[in-house]
């Protein structure tokens, strides 16, 4: 039981607990060092916290929503924890297609991680290690499975996938945290298949050092509150406008930056 209606805990918490009868409620949530969650104006949440890593899990037969990937590397780096691509299924058709639309993130210095989840898991193992990781994914990508095949007394739920609809049926309703051996400190949390996640928490002014590709320019603008929108010699725009940036990344950053000013907004 929680004590107080106003206290969250999420897998990963450090909590002080107090014996009362027929159970125990939780007195106090230590300070954490990290919070994985998603938020939008009207409400947040809560995935995981104390976390090291967010493992991204994508794969071929699912259409693969990389505003959605954007948003995941955002909250990671919001966040400084480090982000991994965990590309899936690599033996079905249209693996060299993802292989080729995941390159860009390897470039920008994030680990593209290639697996078939049912077959062998290997290739991600090393990455585990030490590590508090939040798997984090569209439902489908096979999430479920990969902590079946780490830890397979875990008997985490797998669901089919939908051939009509391209999307997976949710398996997983709430975040679980599994401990990983033989490092009592490192843990995996498998999280809810998800189609949105909105990023309002973090302040409009802090949305662009959270653009790895982005940082290098930063600070070089003509003025100094730049919005790298439509104000003149601007640095990021001008490394967008020949090819050193993804157009889509700084839509991206102007559309976070909507929505958390509209979140902190007092009319709304």
């Amino acid at each position: 039981m929680l004590k107080g209606r106003r206290m969250q805990v999420a897998c990963g918490d450090h909590v002080t607990v107090s014996k009362i009868d027929g159970g125990a409620v939780i007195e106090r949530v230590a300070p954490r060092t990290t919070l994985v969650y998603r938020s939008d104006a009207y409400k947040e949440k809560l995935i995981a916290a104390n976390a090291t890593q967010i493992a991204g899990v994508v794969a071929p037969d699912i259409a693969v929503d990389e505003s959605l990937l954007n948003r995941w590397i955002v909250a990671a780096e919001a966040e400084h924890c480090r982000f991994v691509v965990v590309a899936n299924k690599s033996d079905l058709p249209g693996f060299d297609a993802l292989r080729t639309r995941l390159q860009p993130y390897a470039k920008m210095g994030y680990p593209v991680v290639e697996l078939q989840a049912k077959r062998n898991i290997a290739p991600l193992v090393p990455l585990l290690a030490r590590q508090r990781t939040v798997l984090i994914g569209q439902s489908g990508m096979g999430k479920s499975t990969l902590i079946n095949a780490l830890l397979p007394l875990a008997a985490a739920r797998v669901g089919d996938v939908s051939s009509a609809l391209l999307s997976g049926r949710h398996t997983t309703s709430s975040s679980t945290l599994y401990p990983l051996p033989p490092d009592n400190d490192s843990w995996i949390v498998d999280s809810p298949g998800m189609k949105a996640f909105g990023l309002a928490h973090v302040a409009p002014d802090a949305l662009a050092e959270a653009f790895v590709d982005l940082r290098p320019y930063l600070g070089h603008c003509r003025f100094r509150d730049c919005r790298h929108d439509s104000e003149p010699e601007c640095a990021v725009r001008a490394a967008v406008d020949d090819g050193r940036i993804a157009r889509q990344r700084l839509a991206l950053l102007h559309a976070l930056v909507r929505e958390s000013t509209a979140a902190r907004d007092p009319a709304r």
